[in-house]
């Protein structure tokens, strides 16, 4: 009884009143942009075909069951396209009245619809890392809910400075994103006093991964590319393109650990998160969909739920409304990883801890314990106040 007098206190204190009848429509989209990449080295990787859809539609039945009590209607329309039609995908959900749009895309794609929407639309960004994004190359109708490269990099960077392992084997892929990925690591390390002791690009010569890289080869491959290095702690792998950390664990010159693409990963999921309430949700995805869910399904499912506290908080579903109160003190939202999740004003990121996993247990989160910070422990994560040059917002 004392729990329903709670809820029916906390609804009246709600901008709607509670009515069967709806009052309000709020239409949402999701543009998944899929580009064209090589087989995953482990088939456990390969990606299913409702990937972040699925994140989706829990995200939809969540924002629904709150919608029902106070006469919102919420929808939803999903389109799964090639870059080069990514921008008559917006343009179709545009003309259908659709102005809340999660996209799953990369930077260059991102931005070209950043430019397409204008102000009337308010994009979420659930995919693209780029740092770019969130300082000068900003856009004040754009989101970020998937977090930076830096984020990860310093959430991984914390945690090897808190187990006193700061000597890092730095070993970068060929790739552009790769060096992105590696240049972010060595800005966490100066941040944090870690020190790269040295570093090695591994070359992607190409060919099909599964059967060149045999476990035979790269027995073979790894300790030898690994050898001879300074002494150091541990291994960092910065692989976004997916081509030799999975093979690195177990098969480096030396008995290190492995993190970073490799080993420990820095992830916003994990399928084996259980704490903060993580259980239940897990059980609801897996009721929904028969499988575990991954990154891309939470943060697709963490942008519906921000539109959702949105709409629910402010009575209203305009993107100006909704922007207006996500970037303000008010805006909190619980995410099952043990803070509440609020935007940064200066360049529309999300704060969020990073668990730290490997492919069966979440390791650790962080931030950890010791870094402070005068405003939020988060913003010890990724870009902060004093270092942005986003003139967006």
């Amino acid at each position: 009884m004392r729990i329903l007098r709670t809820l029916f206190a906390a609804l009246c204190m709600l901008p709607f009143a509670v009515s069967g009848a709806m009052s309000l429509e709020v239409k949402s989209g999701v543009i998944r942009v899929d580009r064209t990449r090589p087989l995953p080295v482990s088939r456990l990787d390969l990606p299913p075909e409702d990937l972040g859809f699925a994140g989706a539609q829990l995200g939809l039945e969540d924002n629904q069951t709150t919608g029902r009590f106070l006469g919102v209607d919420f929808t939803l329309e999903t389109r799964a396209v090639p870059p080069e039609e990514a921008a008559a995908a917006l343009e179709d959900l545009k003309a259908q009245g659709v102005n809340l749009v999660v996209v799953m895309a990369d930077a260059e794609t991102l931005l070209d619809l950043a430019g397409r929407a204008g102000p009337e639309v308010l994009l979420l960004n659930a995919r693209a890392p780029d740092a770019v994004l969130r300082n000068e190359a900003c856009r004040a109708n754009l989101l970020h809910v998937a977090p930076s490269r830096a984020m990860r990099t310093d959430a991984l960077m914390q945690y090897l400075v808190w187990k006193k392992w700061p000597r890092l084997f730095l070993i970068h892929g060929s790739h552009p994103e790769d060096r992105l990925l590696a240049e972010s690591y060595r800005a966490s390390a100066r941040k944090f006093g870690a020190k790269i002791v040295e570093e090695r690009e591994f070359v992607d010569t190409g060919g099909a991964r599964r059967t060149d890289t045999g476990h035979v080869q790269v027995q073979r491959q790894m300790p030898v590319f690994t050898q001879r290095a300074e002494e150091h702690d541990v291994i960092v792998a910065a692989d976004e393109s997916d081509v030799f950390a999975a093979h690195l664990p177990y098969h480096a010159w030396d008995a290190r650990p492995v993190v970073g693409s490799g080993g420990l990963l820095p992830v916003t999921w994990h399928a084996a998160h259980e704490a903060w309430g993580a259980t239940q949700f897990q059980r609801r995805f897996e009721r929904l969909t028969g499988r575990s869910m991954r990154e891309e399904d939470y943060q697709v499912w963490l942008a519906l739920r921000i539109i959702g506290e949105a709409v629910t908080r402010t009575g209203k579903g305009d993107p100006a409304s909704l922007r207006a109160y996500a970037l303000s003190d008010q805006f909190e939202l619980a995410a099952f990883k043990g803070q509440k999740v609020t935007f940064r004003p200066w360049n529309g990121q999300l704060r969020q801890p990073i668990l730290l996993g490997n492919r069966h247990v979440t390791v650790s989160v962080s931030p950890q314990d010791g870094f402070l910070h005068q405003n939020s422990q988060l913003d010890t994560l990724g870009t902060d106040r004093p270092e942005t040059t986003c003139g967006a917002f």
